[in-house]
């Protein structure tokens, strides 16, 4: 039997119950992460982009950690971002945490975010080796 089972780290329990959704989801040795913001340990969105993204890939990192799989496993990103200025700092922040193979990337650009002040979201997709 295939195990399938909500990944809820600790301190995105409150998430789960009042929005409903899983931080990720663990399908075998597949594992989807739901889009993730960068933020301080305050619950802030940085002021600097660079900060920003450095947070969403700890935060990404994080939740793979509470699946059991790392950024190594990823296979696919997903990114939506609020403008595309500073997308150099965000692939800045990508390289110096994902390494080759790369995985498959696409870059969306969207109007908002849920959360104020976010510039990026990323959605990732992990297969455990």
């Amino acid at each position: 039997m295939t195990i399938r089972k909500a990944i809820i780290p600790p301190g995105q329990e409150g998430t789960y119950e009042q929005f409903h959704f899983a931080p990720a989801f663990r399908v075998g040795d597949t594992v989807y992460v739901s889009g993730v913001i960068g933020h301080g340990e305050d619950g802030r969105v940085p002021s600097e982009a660079a900060d920003e993204f450095r947070a969403a890939f700890e935060q990404l990192a994080s939740t793979l950690e509470e699946a059991g799989a790392t950024l190594s496993d990823i296979v696919e990103l997903t990114t939506f971002h609020v403008g595309m200025a500073e997308i150099g700092d965000f692939i800045a922040a990508k390289d110096a945490v994902i390494s080759e193979p790369y995985p498959a990337w696409t870059a969306i650009g969207c109007a908002s975010l849920v959360v104020p002040r976010a510039r990026v979201e990323i959605k990732a997709t992990a297969v455990i080796a």
